[in-house]
């Protein structure tokens, strides 16, 4: 029985006692007028019509309050908890309404802190570089963060969609990751290097329905960053090692050059000796230095100012207008990269008026790219340029372009070296805004 139905009730019980105390009002004034008189009926007509009267009211108020009480839970049935009863008297009514009014400010507060709780959820899913897909058991997407609207429809929204159907177009590798059902790691070929991924794929149950979550995790800075740290970690053993075996050998050729001061034979050998360990010590402190580079101190440069600056120590030429906003970088090791690819260039056989720089704007980041008509580079020396102790020069160290890598990528930027048509060799460079 519904609650409607039971005030129905209450309210029909109510009236029919009180035409049963009407009736029985009539037949107890008739009797009293027959034996007390008409004075003793009117007061006890007067006492049963006051009782009948206050009666009414009580069951009006109770017939309100229970109307009341009922909108105010279906309301709480279909989420709407901003309804409260009044709360004028100290009955158990009132008392009742009290309890109601409890209720609905505990779940209007609960109701607000899930929905700032689901707020922020949101937004940090948003914000995630993890590329999050949401699909139910046909494979129909229902939530996608924004990563994975670039990864996979041009930062359009996927929701509606079937997901294999999206991927119909990615790269082979990805489409197997997927279609595997576990999780493991694929790469996609880019235009600069290959990216490196990490799918992670679990199955749930919501709603007493399948779910499927895919994340997509990029590796590939961190990926590179590991393999520059294990660099840096050998460079500083082989280093140590070094530098405990080259200062006793130099101790001892100067010795040995005191004790030789006539024989020029050995005052030969014993300076060959202390010059190569010069060179030595020279060589591994070029390596020491990459091993142990600090993090960058970033501050607001204005190109203009900065690009004049580095045209006074090198010679280049500048293509287009610079930006006229700043740039976060630190001078100091950005010069140092800039030198170097300069530096570069003149060596690989470029004249000087086709070294070229040009720095470009975009919405998000700014990009450098320093172009020259050398000898370029081949395929194989490509896929190697940016690994430490890797070199075509026959006195190079091998730490140039690895350390200009390292530099750019501590400014949370990104570098990639392509041959050009027609000759020459083009060092792109993305820096945040």
């Amino acid at each position: 029985m519904t609650l409607q139905q039971r005030i129905y009730l209450i309210v029909t019980t109510v009236i029919l006692l009180l035409i049963a105390m009407v009736s029985c009002l009539l037949v107890v004034a008739e009797f009293e007028i027959s034996y007390f008189g008409y004075w003793v009926a009117g007061v006890t007509v007067v006492c049963l019509g006051v009782g009948l009267t206050l009666t009414g009211i009580a069951t009006n108020r109770m017939s309100y309050m229970l109307g009341a009480l009922e909108t105010g839970l279906l309301n709480f049935k279909d989420n709407d908890f901003s309804i409260s009863l009044p709360e004028d008297k100290s009955d158990e009514l009132s008392r009742l309404a009290a309890l109601y009014n409890q209720v609905g400010e505990i779940l209007r507060k609960e109701r607000q802190s899930i929905y700032q709780r689901e707020l922020l959820l949101d937004k940090v899913i948003q914000s995630s570089p993890l590329s999050m897909i949401l699909t139910d058991e046909k494979q129909r997407i229902l939530y996608s963060n924004i990563a994975a609207r670039h990864l996979f429809n041009n930062g359009r929204r996927c929701e509606g969609m079937n997901f294999h159907e999206l991927i119909e177009v990615a790269p082979d590798t990805l489409i197997q990751a997927v279609k595997s059902g576990k999780d493991g790691l694929f790469s996609i070929s880019g235009e600069d290097e290959d990216q490196t991924y990490h799918l992670s794929q679990s199955q749930f149950l919501l709603n007493a329905k399948h779910h499927r979550l895919y994340l997509f995790k990029q590796l590939t800075r961190e990926l590179n960053r590991q393999e520059v740290a294990i660099w840096k970690k050998v460079i500083r053993v082989i280093s140590h090692e070094l530098n405990n075996s080259l200062a006793p050998i130099s101790s001892m050729a100067h010795s040995g050059k005191l004790l030789a001061k006539g024989d020029k034979k050995l005052n030969l050998i014993f300076n060959t000796v202390q010059d190569r360990v010069k060179h030595l010590n020279g060589f591994i402190q070029g390596y020491a230095e990459f091993s142990r580079l600090p993090m960058p101190q970033l501050k607001p440069v204005k190109w203009q100012s900065y690009i004049d600056g580095l045209m006074q120590q090198k010679s280049f030429w500048l293509v287009g207008s610079l930006p006229e906003g700043e740039v976060d970088i630190d001078p100091a090791q950005m010069e140092q990269v800039l030198i170097n690819l300069i530096k570069n260039a003149t060596e690989s056989g470029s004249a000087i008026d086709k070294i070229t720089l040009q720095v470009v704007e975009h919405p998000k980041h700014f990009m450098l790219t320093l172009a020259d008509r050398g000898s370029g580079m081949s395929d194989k020396v490509l896929e190697s340029a940016l690994l430490p102790f890797y070199s075509t020069k026959q006195t190079g160290t091998g730490l140039g372009l690895p350390l200009c890598r390292e530099i750019v990528e501590a400014h949370e930027g990104k570098m990639a070296i392509n041959n050009r048509d027609g000759g020459g060799l083009k060092v792109s460079i993305w820096l945040p805004k």
